[in-house]
This record gives C-alpha cells, sequence and structure tokens, in this order.
C-alpha cells in the first residue's frame, strides 16, 4: 500500500462511525476493522488536513447536549470495562467518557498493535448509570468524548487514573498522590483577543498497546481547527512525578499572528494578595499561584498570579526560553483549610522545551473571575511573527506534573502578601523566601533591590522569618495618581542573585 493510501485508509477510519455487535461481552471492543499504521501517517494526514478548507466536526443528537450537570453525572464508565482490563500482562488500562453536555463532538479512538490500527467500538452498555439518567437516542453520530489513562502506581493489582484527554484540545495529568488541577492543551489561537478565542480540538486519537513491563505509554493525536491542523505524539511516564514528552507539528490554514504553544490553563480566584475581595473561610483559593520561568539567560523569575478587576496580558520577551510553568507552591493543608477540594495536592506544571524555539514571548493571561469553578489564567509561548500559512513548524517540549516547584537558581519565593499599613498610610509587600544552604546567618551582608514603575518605595526590610527558617523582605509604597505599578525585588549575595526575580503586577 502506497504511503497516500495509508493516509487515506486512517481518514476514513477515523470518520467512520462504530457500533459493538449486539450479543458481545461487554467491554470495550475494537470492530476488527484494521488498517497498517504509521506515526508519520499522522503528520501526513493533519498536512493534507491543512491544505483542504475546514469542516465542521460531527456532532452528538442535539438530546445529548441539552442534558443537565446532574444527567451527565449520571452516567460514568464501568473500569471493570476498561480495554485489557483481563489480560494482565498488559501495563495500562483505558477508560472512556460519554459524550453530551459540554461535549457535543465525538472523537474517534483506535488502539494501535503490531503496526496496525484498530477503532475501538461505540458501546452504551461499557457505562454504569442512575435511574436519573434521561432516555436518549442512540444514533450513529453517537461517539466517545474522550479517554482516560491508568496503571499501577501504588498498589499491585490496582489501576490509578493518571492523565485524561477530554473536550477540545484539553488535557490533563497528575503525578502519584496529586489530585487534578491545572490543565494543558494542544494548542491557543487568538486567546484574549477581542474577537474571541478559538478552540482547537483532538478527533482522533492511536494509542499503542504496551509491551509487558513497559513503563512509558505513547498517544497519538489529531488536532483540527478553522485556523491550524496538528499531529501531536504523548510520551507519558506516570510517577512522581509524572512526565509527557510531547512533538507538535503544526499546520497553519492562516497566518496565526496569537498562537500559543503548549498552553497551560488554570485558576487563581484568591490568596494573601487580594484576601480582602473575598468573604469566604478559606486563606486560599487557587490550582497555581505563580508563573515560574528560567529564561534563556538563566535568569530565574517568579511572577505571583492576580485575580484582576480587568483583563491583563503580561508578556515576558525572551529567546530560547529554558523552561516555564504554573506552579502550587502552597503546599500544606492549613494553606486552603478545604476539606473537600484539596487545592494543596493539587500538581504544578512544568514545560521545558527540547530544541531551540527562537524568539518570542511567554505570555499570561488573567481573567477576572468572581468564582472558583471558572479558569481564568492561561500561560503559553508565543513565536515572534507567529507562524505563517503553509508552514510546518514542530515543537518538542516535555511537561513535568508534580509537587515540585523548584526550578532554576537561587532561593524560591515561598509567599506573597500584600495589604494596607497601619492607619491605610500605604501598602505592604511581603516576600517570604525559603532558606537554602547559601543563605547568610547575617542577613546584612544581603543586598536589597526592589524596583517599582510608578509611585514611592520604601528601601524595604529584610528578616529571618522563624517559622520557616527563610528571609521575609517587606517594604512599603504609595501609588500616588498611579492605577498600575510593575515591581521588581530581588536578594543578591556578594553582587550575585541570592533569590529568585520576584515580578508583581499591581493594579488600583
Amino acid at each position: 500500500m502506497l504511503r497516500r493510501e495509508f493516509v487515506a485508509s486512517l481518514a476514513a477510519l477515523a470518520a467512520a462511525p462504530s457500533f459493538a455487535a449486539e450479543g458481545e461481552e461487554p467491554g470495550l471492543q475494537t470492530t476488527g476493522q484494521g488498517v497498517p499504521f504509521r506515526p508519520e501517517d499522522v503528520v501526513e494526514l493533519a498536512r493534507e488536513r491543512s491544505l483542504s478548507p475546514y469542516r465542521e466536526p460531527p456532532r452528538v443528537p442535539e438530546a445529548w447536549t441539552d442534558i443537565s450537570y446532574e444527567d451527565y453525572v449520571s452516567i460514568w464508565f464501568d473500569v471493570r470495562n476498561a480495554l485489557w482490563e483481563e489480560q494482565e500482562d498488559t501495563p495500562l488500562r483505558l477508560d472512556v467518557f460519554a459524550p453530551g453536555l459540554y461535549f457535543p463532538n465525538p472523537v474517534d479512538i483506535a488502539v494501535v498493535e503490531n503496526g496496525v490500527a484498530e477503532p475501538l467500538a461505540f458501546d452504551l452498555a461499557v457505562f454504569d448509570k442512575t435511574d436519573k439518567f434521561p432516555d436518549l437516542p442512540i444514533e450513529p453520530s453517537l461517539g466517545y468524548s474522550g479517554l482516560r489513562l491508568r496503571a499501577e502506581l501504588e498498589k499491585r493489582g490496582i489501576y490509578t487514573e493518571f492523565a485524561v484527554f477530554q473536550g477540545a484540545s484539553y488535557f490533563r495529568a497528575i503525578g502519584t498522590g496529586n489530585i487534578y488541577g491545572t490543565s494543558a492543551r494542544g494548542l491557543a489561537i487568538d486567546t484574549a483577543e477581542p474577537q474571541g478565542e478559538e478552540f482547537p480540538e483532538f478527533s482522533a486519537f492511536w494509542l499503542e498497546k504496551p509491551a509487558p513491563g513497559v513503563e512509558t505509554f505513547v498517544l497519538h493525536a489529531l488536532l483540527d481547527s478553522p485556523s491550524c491542523a496538528g499531529a501531536y505524539r504523548f510520551e507519558i511516564t506516570p510517577g512522581t512525578p509524572l512526565t509527557m514528552d510531547v512533538t507538535a507539528r503544526v499546520f497553519p490554514r492562516r497566518d496565526c499572528d496569537n498562537i500559543g504553544i503548549a498552553p497551560l490553563t488554570s485558576m487563581f480566584q484568591y490568596d494573601q494578595t487580594n484576601r480582602h475581595r473575598f468573604p469566604d473561610f478559606r486563606p486560599a483559593v487557587h490550582d497555581a499561584d505563580g508563573l515560574l520561568m528560567v529564561n534563556g539567560a538563566g535568569e530565574t523569575i517568579w511572577r505571583p498570579l492576580a485575580n484582576p478587576t480587568t483583563l491583563q496580558v503580561s508578556a515576558f520577551v525572551d529567546s530560547n526560553p529554558k523552561g516555564f510553568g504554573l506552579m502550587q507552591r502552597a503546599r500544606t493543608f492549613g494553606d486552603f483549610a478545604d476539606l473537600q477540594a484539596h487545592y494543596h495536592r493539587r500538581p504544578g506544571v512544568w514545560i521545558e522545551p527540547l530544541g531551540d524555539w527562537g524568539s518570542g514571548t511567554v505570555t499570561l493571561v488573567e481573567i477576572p473571575t468572581p468564582s472558583e469553578i471558572f479558569d481564568n489564567i492561561v500561560c503559553y509561548w508565543r513565536p515572534e511573527g507567529g507562524l505563517a500559512t503553509g508552514s510546518d513548524t514542530t515543537f518538542s517540549y516535555r511537561l513535568t506534573w508534580g509537587a515540585d516547584t523548584a526550578y532554576g537558581q537561587g532561593l524560591p519565593v515561598h509567599n506573597t502578601m500584600i495589604g494596607a499599613a497601619f492607619e491605610n498610610n500605604g501598602t505592604i509587600v511581603a516576600i517570604d523566601f525559603a532558606p537554602g544552604p547559601d543563605l547568610p546567618e547575617d542577613l546584612d551582608q544581603i543586598e536589597r533591590i526592589i524596583e517599582a514603575s510608578a509611585g514611592e518605595v520604601s528601601a524595604g526590610v529584610l528578616q529571618r522569618n522563624p517559622e520557616t527558617g527563610g528571609p521575609r523582605l517587606a517594604f512599603k509604597f504609595h501609588e500616588g495618581d498611579a492605577s498600575l505599578i510593575e515591581f521588581r525585588a530581588q536578594l543578591r549575595l556578594n553582587g550575585a542573585p541570592l533569590s529568585e526575580v520576584w515580578l508583581y503586577r499591581w493594579t488600583a
């Protein structure tokens, strides 16, 4: 079979709806209709898609999207029906999600074994449900809305989930012992633009069946949208932490100026920087509390997140960044006092470019939110000049999901607190840095650098925090007529950086 025929058969396989035959044993089943598969065929399929006008994906029947949230959560996958459940020597289990509600577009899922891809058959019987789930039509347009992966992570014979791919190009993962928080996406297009954001979708997946003893699992995905098509390869290694090596091959249908590579999405409502705005019993509510960057020059930067009253976009110019990510540095139960959400167990997500990414900006978008139910934080790499129509660009990077949030060099910022000074005479900023072996006993040896784009700022006071053992830098400022101030602070010892660079955008 010629390569073009390979791609054509792969496309036909992805487009053909399939149902489980009556009388089959319960459990996820493939259709038995396989075609030869090579990873490069997904790349060729994405390239060919990009050369044709975008076609809207099929949708499930309207009755399925008209259901309520309570209806949707009353149907769930029965893990006894997982793919490979009866194969003890296969180190992976595949679950699926029902369509409907927020997930109107079914995705195609195929299993690759010995170089042959076979699609999963749609079977409503793999789900369990309560008597509250409505009686909905079963039509050929139905399909699964996403997939979940599980493996033996902590106990022999217990398969624990570690990654979910569901909804547009969103996916989430966790290190062992974490719970889901920050999400990643395949691509971000026109984020925060006045005309609205475009959300590309993963329309098809190919999961390679792992051999016995394998610890890294390979998933391929086809991305499509009005502006771009793309081929993605994920090499996922669960554990503490979980790592994903991602290769993204992007083919734009149009010139894409505001395009986001390796985008992350998270939630920040409040902490000790803006606690006064939210009458809640909990000290803080967020999935991540800061953007961490190690730029191409090797400088380590910590930017605490904010929940502004108006949309804020920050761009950090760089060339060949060493890494960036959204981190959750608040790690104790007392930081949140939340018995349900367990925000202290949410993972940080670190992005490490594999190879040179050239010039561009790490872009941070902060959207006002009144509630923790809305994701309002986005960050991504925006390549300089964007991506041109007809171009073929590959970005490779590693995602690390886990509790470790100290990358780069210097004492990490442990916490940031902001509030009114005594009798409202200005505003106090207190920055707690973590302890470290380079921290001198005599804090007077440390140089305090505090810069502000506007207003009046004090020289600052440096003291040791007896609870953490690290230094606390506190300073006061008067904003005057300024409605926005960009702050920069750092501790230095003998002329060299002792701490991360702390950046913050204060708004009135």
